[in-house]
């Protein structure tokens, strides 16, 4: 129903939300709506927003303020988790039109062709949320188009209760795609020749569980990864994150013989502290999370594995936190992703008692930070001299192009468009000032022209 309309898209938070805006451009384009940068002027600006990163509703009024500036006259929607958490906050936004919720962000271009068609029904903020129980139902969804890795998301929703967290109320109970629809998307993506996928999700090692929260797939995490190890076409397979009481030895011994999953594994762990733990309401113990890295060191000695932290947390005293820091300090592991903690409404932790103060908070996550600094160069130098396969990206940064190792070293070489989605065998050799890795090709890129 589109007469030229061009819709512009911004995505805030996490890989699930990238899988899910380019699905919702591609509804779009099947509407007949072309596609342009957020930065050009177009009729509708979507934005996919996020209720995990801090200051969300700061970061949402400076989007919609750099959409109208484009277009003063555009047409401006909110979708995802912070719309459906909090939609009336998000109208009450100068210049939104269209709030949508957790059950109908995906029915976007039916509200949209509905005010073109109709445009006496434009005016003021449209509302369409809903009780949050009501988001039982699975939409898959995958990206493509944007990068060199694709984002396949195959799980939705969780059913833990951790007291930070604000997932559950944003996106609903624990349900899966189908099977055989997320090996329909995995062999739709390797035909467009991209040679990644990601796996994504909120809680991908509870795969497995149905529309409603019930069994009906009977499929297991474990078995999705064998299903897709098999799928024609696909080079690489990475998982995005996993919890660790979900990660069970036979799916780490399966990633260490497996065709195309690559051995990377990002882990949460939140606190070493197992009295923070509890109050997290964590279902593992630190010890737990030792075993789970200690098994893939054991099969993959090569492994590149992440953690999650959150500093901060009410009830986090001094010695909770060195308890932590020591506990990653002597782990082997490669990089942090440092959360500083932020009170979320309608969560259990947003009442604690021992609140940490800012300044505290902002201390503990920077000693972090530089911790992972440090475990990540540790990591890259003990990968010197060893033989990899980069995939490259597609940007050139300041005259270089960058690419990941299967186990997710970031190289960097002179900016060479040939080199774009190609993977090359090489032998990583050292370590620039910028903390990237440099190269030599074991086989000489074979370049057109």
């Amino acid at each position: 129903m589109s007469v030229n309309n061009k819709v512009a898209y911004y995505t805030l938070g996490c890989k699930l939300n990238f899988s899910e805006t380019a699905t919702i451009a591609r509804n779009f384009k099947g509407e007949g709506f072309s596609r342009v940068d957020f930065s050009e002027a177009a009729d509708i600006y979507v934005i996919n927003t996020c209720s995990v990163t801090e200051n969300a509703d700061k970061r949402f009024k400076n989007i919609v303020k750099q959409a109208q500036k484009n277009n003063p006259d555009a047409f401006v929607a909110a979708v995802g988790c912070y719309a459906q958490l909090k939609p009336e906050e998000l109208a009450a936004v100068d210049g939104v039109d269209l709030v949508l919720g957790a059950t109908e962000k995906f029915k976007i271009t039916s509200y949209i062709n509905d005010l073109l068609e109709n445009p006496e029904r434009s005016g003021g903020t449209q509302i369409h949320s809903c009780e949050i129980e009501d988001a039982d139902f699975y939409v898959g969804s995958y990206s493509v188009g944007e990068r060199t890795r694709a984002f396949l998301k195959v799980q939705d929703g969780c059913d833990y209760k951790c007291t930070y967290c604000t997932i559950p109320l944003a996106r609903g109970i624990s349900r899966s795609d189908a099977l055989e629809n997320v090996l329909k998307n995995a062999a739709e993506i390797s035909a467009q020749n991209i040679k990644e996928i990601v796996l994504t999700g909120v809680n991908i090692g509870d795969y497995g569980k149905g529309e409603f929260g019930n069994k009906k797939h009977e499929h297991t995490f474990l078995e999705l990864c064998e299903a897709l190890d098999t799928v024609k076409g696909v080079e690489r397979l990475r998982i995005s994150s996993i919890e660790p009481n979900l990660l069970k030895n036979e799916t780490i011994d399966f990633v260490s013989q497996s065709r195309t999953f690559v051995p990377h594994f990002h882990i949460p762990l939140q606190s070493g502290s197992n009295e923070i733990l509890k109050l997290m309401r964590r279902r593992y113990m630190r010890e737990l999370y030792v075993d789970r890295v200690t098994k893939i060191k054991e099969v993959m000695p090569q492994a590149c594995i992440g953690v999650d932290v959150i500093v901060g947390f009410p009830g986090e005293t001094e010695e909770h936190f060195l308890e932590t820091y020591h506990f990653l300090n002597e782990l082997d592991i490669s990089y942090l992703h440092v959360f500083t903690f932020s009170e979320r409404d309608n969560t259990p932790a947003a009442t604690m008692e021992g609140v940490v103060p800012k300044k505290v908070r902002a201390k503990r996550s920077k000693m972090l930070r530089g911790l992972s600094a440090k475990k990540r160069r540790a990591f890259y130098e003990s990968q010197l001299g060893t033989q990899r396969t980069i995939l490259f990206e597609g940007e050139n940064k300041e005259g270089y192009i960058h690419g990941f190792t299967e186990n997710y070293v970031k190289v960097k070489a002179p900016w060479n468009p040939e080199l774009v989605n190609t993977l090359h065998q090489v032998v990583l050799t050292t370590i620039d000032d910028d903390g990237l890795v440099r190269f030599d090709y074991v086989e000489k890129p074979v370049l057109v022209g």
